[in-house]
């Protein structure tokens, strides 16, 4: 079942990078928020129908849970419109890269303290070993991204 969780976020991922590079041609037409309101519209449509359609009955309601608990909701905002900004700039795959960069550095902090109510997974020197391997990833392709433009703007025009 673990396999299949790790396959299936990869799929999510996957998925998010599709996002990213889709809602950054979007919103350079028609504008980031225009682009981050279709999102989270569409979304809430969709999810909408899956709860009615699938969702079991829970004994508790939004409303009976902690109230901090469902702020949660709002970090999706600053994502899309960040990454509908960034992925213009910089490119979907920088964009990705920099983003896992901050979910697993982040992630790392909750674990460690157990923040948000989560199990403590205390940090270790193969986990800072990920958080650097990625960082020098992120670095490789960044640095690639600024050799193909030098690159290109070298190369001469053909009409």
């Amino acid at each position: 079942m673990t396999v299949f969780m790790i396959a299936l976020a990869v799929v999510g991922g996957a998925f998010l990078s599709i996002q990213a590079a889709i809602n950054g041609q979007l919103g350079s037409k028609v504008g980031v928020f225009r682009c981050a309101f279709l999102t989270f519209s569409l979304g809430a449509l969709v999810t909408a129908l899956l709860i009615f359609f699938f969702e079991p009955k829970h004994a508790v309601t939004l409303l009976d849970v902690p109230k901090w608990q469902l702020l949660g909701a709002l970090c999706g905002v600053p994502y899309i419109v960040i990454m509908v900004l960034a992925v213009q700039r910089i490119g979907a795959a920088v964009a990705t890269v920099a983003v896992i960069f901050g979910q697993l550095a982040m992630s790392m902090l909750i674990d460690n303290f157990g923040w948000l109510g989560n199990q403590a997974i205390h940090f270790s020197m193969t986990r800072l070993g990920a958080v650097v391997c990625l960082g020098i990833a992120l670095y490789f392709i960044y640095s690639s991204n600024k050799t193909s433009e030098l690159t290109s703007e070298d190369a001469p025009i053909r009409d």
